[in-house]
């Protein structure tokens, strides 16, 4: 295990306690099915923290680390706070569709063309923009999840076996069950992997603590009404577009009350998530109950869905997300820690389509294009897309690389690869 910085000296017995507690943390998952949610790039606006830091007890990094792992909150209900600040450019919009059809789902539409209700392409909202949620947990099988909009409501509710997805704008109903899930891919699970709430984010940061990392506890904070200690994870080495993460942990329940993730850049947080009300007390039952109101349109996952097709990429008879998979079949990771950089060949021979490809591929390559760097290299040229967090390079013969590091540190990693 790494070395921690702490406020305070450690002892090797403290050291294997923290080793300890980083193992536990990294496999402890509080039971929010439904809340649980891939890049992990989404950002909170900040939880309404009172005026004054508490005065607490004395605690060490590797003690904080600990009091996460052991926390075992079953029960909560609240209101949080989401903001999510990558730095995107603005596509009018279209970055929702592009999202929805990753997704393999369409908007909804006549004839099982898919429901606005579906949580696969509802809950991609949640990485970018601000948003406000209200959420409700009572054990591992009853989970709320409520987005609140504009004079209307998104709710995602698992009761048991049943998981139902409504959308009060279209009054559309999506129904799965446990073992509709369960037969899927794990991707397709409804609601799967979306972080909702800050224990979300201080697991993933969690587990990227290793050597490259300093970890420090930086006093304390008041998040919801609630006692807090601010854990402060920070990378150690240049190249890396992370700055720091701070996670406020309940000082009583050891759980996350608030995650924020500021880039090295500067400026405003990328992700910043935070409970601005919290009860650990247990739910009222019919919290989680749920009948499709009358007239509402009623999709089953196992008629509706339409996860097993593909785009087919126009003008080719191939298909879009069968070439991607082709080619993450061959992901390796280089470089370690915050420094990491994931990189796959496409299996194309070809980076953006150029003009010369002529119709809507042309046209795509050169908007993308527009979005992006040029670079040179010792590996050849290449477009780099940046955001406020993760950057990709995407290289003229077909070859990507990204991560949480810099234009610069992409360039040379393709040209390392050479």
């Amino acid at each position: 295990m790494a070395p921690i910085d702490s406020d305070d000296n450690t002892t090797a017995g403290e050291g294997e306690e923290l080793r300890a507690g980083r193992r536990k943390a990294a496999r402890y998952v509080v039971p929010v099915t439904v809340m649980g949610v891939a890049a992990a790039t989404i950002g909170l606006v900040p939880a309404l923290a009172d005026s004054g830091d508490p005065d607490l007890p004395k605690v060490t990094a590797e003690q904080l680390i600990e009091k996460i792992a052991k926390s075992d909150v079953q029960q909560l209900s609240g209101t949080v706070r989401i903001n999510t600040d990558l730095g995107l450019p603005d596509l009018g919009g279209l970055e929702s569709g592009l999202m929805s059809g990753m997704s393999g789902r369409s908007g909804s539409g006549e004839d099982g063309e898919g429901s606005a209700a579906d949580p696969s392409a509802k809950l991609t909202e949640l990485v970018s923009g601000s948003h406000t949620l209200r959420v409700a947990a009572d054990g591992p099988d009853r989970q709320k999840l409520s987005l609140l909009e504009n004079a209307a409501e998104y709710s995602l509710i698992h009761n048991g076996k049943d998981v139902w997805g409504y959308d009060s704008r279209s009054n559309e109903v999506y129904h799965s069950t446990a073992a509709d899930s369960t037969e899927r891919p794990e991707r397709d699970a409804p609601g799967k992997d979306v972080p909702a709430i800050p224990k979300d984010f201080a697991d993933q940061a969690l587990k990227a603590i290793d050597d490259t990392t300093s970890v420090t506890v930086g006093g304390t904070a008041h998040v919801a009404g609630r006692d807090a200690y601010r854990l402060v994870v920070e990378p150690k080495r240049d190249g890396s577009t992370v700055g720091a993460i701070t996670v406020a942990v309940d000082a009583e329940t050891g759980i996350p009350l608030k995650f924020t993730l500021t880039p090295a850049s500067g400026g405003s947080a990328v992700v910043d998530v935070g409970f601005t009300e919290v009860s650990f007390a247990k739910p009222d039952a019919s919290t989680f109950d749920f009948t499709p109101p009358a007239g509402a349109k009623v999709t089953e996952a196992d008629k509706g869905d339409k996860t097993g097709e593909r785009a087919e990429v126009p003008g080719h008879g191939r298909t879009a997300e069968g070439d991607l998979a082709k080619g993450m079949d061959g992901l390796k990771v280089i470089g370690e820690g915050w420094n990491s950089i994931a990189t796959f060949d496409t299996g194309t021979g070809t980076g953006l389509p150029t003009a010369s490809a002529g119709g809507d591929l042309g046209d795509l390559g050169g908007f993308l294009g527009s979005f992006g760097d040029q670079v040179k290299g010792d590996f050849g040229s290449g477009t780099v897309f940046k955001t406020r967090l993760v950057n990709a390079l995407i290289t003229d013969d077909g070859k990507v690389y990204a991560g949480a590091v810099t234009k610069d540190a992409l360039v040379k990693a393709a040209d390392a690869a050479q």
